[in-house]
């Protein structure tokens, strides 16, 4: 009898790899950007990153699953907390939760549920500080993620310092959680620990805010909006209004103080790399890469404000390619990294608007 094939269709077969190559085959199954840039780190920190992004994915699957009401994705999410935080229950949480996943939750995502056990299994074999570290940021998520359920979003977030809140919530305590882990890592990263921490919360933020833009008219189509209405009622739209036959000067205004915004996050997701020792260049190209891809996205979107789906503004491969290549040419040298980040995005400002970007979780009044 053959051996059976080793992939996401066969979850029984994954029991087969080893810890690395099993949550390796899981990332390229649900994301590929992170199956990309996660293996750029160093052993050392490779398999709590994958961990930490695995876990998180679970978390987004419960959220973003249609079959579920807002009461049962806060249950499950409470659960989540806890089955992370001991290593217990990991089994019946996942039986419980895999024959409510709906076929509108990809098939990469059902494998992770049924295979929920082992991830939580490799969870609970790193270092105390390690586990700590991600148990808090899916305590953070998992808290946080369900507000947003019970509310309606089909005319946006009510003011700017929301949408603070909910990237926090998402990707702000991400990047907390990673800065956490490349100090334990490294003495010497750790010497600008409180620094990082600070700036990683706007690092997640950027990134959290271009995914936002990228995906404006996606999430219409679920009737959802994630843009702030105060930005909007000053420049002279109102939300309730978005639709993808919208041609109005005032909501490209919007959006275009919007992409400010998160440059001045990503400015910070600069200072927070260039903090990394230049040695460390596999941290660095981690950083380095999501960062190029977030800033070329804002362009995109600044050159096509009246695009009406993600598609119009994804980069090109060629352009995934053309960042990596620069990173690695120059991911050493602080004075050309800062030079090729200020010239790509110094389009992405607006001169007659200023925002005082708040670059920690004490700033966004959590």
């Amino acid at each position: 009898m053959s051996e059976p094939l080793i992939s996401l269709d066969n979850p029984k077969s994954l029991s087969q790899l080893s810890d690395n190559d099993f949550q390796a085959l899981l990332l390229e199954g649900v994301s590929r950007t992170f199956a990309l840039t996660i293996p750029q780190l160093p052993q050392q920190l490779y398999g709590a990153v994958a961990n930490a992004y695995l876990l998180c994915r679970i978390v987004d699957t419960i959220e973003d699953e249609v079959s579920l009401s807002a009461e049962q994705k806060k249950y499950f999410c409470t659960e989540f907390i806890e089955v992370v935080k001991t290593g217990n229950n990991a089994e019946l949480f996942a039986i419980d939760l895999a024959p409510l996943l709906s076929e509108q939750t990809i098939p990469a995502e059902h494998t992770l549920i049924h295979v929920l056990p082992r991830v939580i299994q490799i969870t609970h074999t790193f270092d105390d500080a390690q586990i700590a570290a991600l148990a808090g940021c899916v305590e953070t998520m998992a808290a946080g993620m369900p507000i947003y359920q019970a509310q309606n979003l089909s005319a946006g977030l009510e003011t700017l310092a929301d949408l603070d809140k909910y990237c926090y919530y998402v990707a702000g305590c991400v990047g907390e959680m990673l800065a956490k882990l490349f100090c334990h890592y490294s003495p010497q990263i750790a010497q600008h620990r409180e620094t990082l921490l600070t700036l990683s919360v706007s690092f997640g933020q950027g990134l959290q805010m271009t995914n936002i833009l990228k995906d404006i008219w996606d999430d219409a189509q679920r009737g959802v909006c994630w843009l702030p209405q105060d930005i909007f009622t000053e420049t002279g739209f109102d939300l309730k209004e978005i639709n993808t036959d919208v041609d109005h000067a005032a909501f490209r205004a919007g959006l275009e103080h919007l992409i400010s915004i998160a440059q001045g996050h990503l400015q910070n997701a600069l200072t927070y790399t260039l903090l990394i020792p230049s040695h460390e260049v596999g941290i660095r190209n981690f950083c380095l890469w999501a960062l190029g891809m977030a800033v070329l996205t804002l362009k995109k979107i600044k050159e096509n404000l009246d695009f009406r789906h993600s598609d119009q503004v994804k980069i090109t491969r060629k352009s995934v390619k053309t960042t990596i290549l620069t990173t690695k040419l120059i991911g050493r040298s602080n004075t050309l990294l800062s030079f090729i980040f200020n010239l790509t995005s110094r389009e992405l400002k607006t001169p007659d608007w200023s925002y005082s970007i708040p670059s920690s979780k004490a700033n966004i009044d959590l």
